[in-house]
């Protein structure tokens, strides 16, 4: 049984309720697909098809940010004139060297990710374990860096934290924010710089698995996978908003004790039987 034009929007809102959220889209994509009446895991290419529209959520929401940043980058470095802040020359390419990594062991581990990884004992795993350790982060970090002060060093520590997300469970934005805040930054510069450095590699994901579909057998639909991506525009766009106004004050121990109650629970499922790990 495929995947219905229901459960294709059940999946849009489910990724970008949870895209920006440090829970993991891809671990929520995973263990929903068991519960559609699909007993299916949607599949890599799916999930990164349908990322596209949440990254269009943070295109719009930082629309005058990224115009700043890419503006100033290039006036630097093409010599066209003009003012710019060489801050924001300098975190364009912060936000370059960040997302090397994810390419790098997207490339290497691509037959691991788009299968043995999907298993949802590691899943399960990788949400307490990430989880705990985000716990941690909040509560230790010194939270005083804004991102201007992003160095070389921390930018390339940020884009590994992102690529741990290309297992299911870990979360991009949970990945880097923990990190942030391991390193010293704001729960807020963490969440921004997240947010920003997602683009170049969902762009890249999402748009690669597109092209490669191209002219193959979607197993789940273009007309529902082209649903999926609008409502997670949508939705991911009001995330954005309500979550930036809040994290700068709120703790993250909330999404701590979800995580682990989630990861417990699939556990739970897993080894009773009722749902299967692959």
């Amino acid at each position: 049984m495929g995947i219905g034009w229901i459960e294709a929007a059940i999946l849009g809102f489910i990724q970008g309720l949870t895209e920006f959220l440090p829970i993991s889209s891809s671990a929520h994509l995973r263990i929903a697909g068991e519960f559609l009446g699909t007993g299916e895991d949607p599949g890599a290419a799916f999930t990164a098809i349908i990322q596209i529209g949440t990254e269009l959520a943070v295109l719009v929401y930082f629309w005058s940010d990224i115009m700043r940043i890419a503006l100033a980058w290039l006036r630097h470095h093409l010599r066209l004139g003009g003012q710019y802040d060489p801050a924001d020359v300098r975190l364009g390419w912060m936000i370059i060297v960040g997302s090397i990594p994810i390419v790098l062991l997207g490339l290497l581990f691509k037959d691991a990710i788009e299968h043995s990884l999907r298993n949802l004992y590691i899943t399960a795993v990788m949400l307490i374990v990430f989880g705990i350790i985000l716990g941690f982060a909040d509560r230790i970090g010194k939270k005083k860096y804004p991102i201007k002060k992003l160095i070389w060093r921390d930018a390339i520590i940020f884009g590994f934290a992102q690529a741990m997300a290309l297992i299911p469970g870990v979360s991009r934005s949970g990945g880097t924010i923990t990190a942030g805040l391991l390193l010293g930054y704001t729960r807020e510069a963490a969440a921004r710089y997240s947010f920003l450095l997602a683009v170049p590699a969902v762009f890249g994901s999402g748009f690669y698995q597109l092209f490669k579909s191209i002219g193959q057998q979607n197993p789940v639909g273009w007309g529902q996978t082209a649903l999926a991506t609008l409502i997670s525009f949508v939705v991911g766009y009001a995330v954005i908003v309500v979550f930036l106004k809040l994290v700068s004050t709120k703790s993250y121990m909330p999404f701590v004790w979800y995580r682990i109650v989630i990861g417990v629970a699939l556990l739970g499922l897993l080894f009773t039987g009722v749902i299967n790990p692959i």
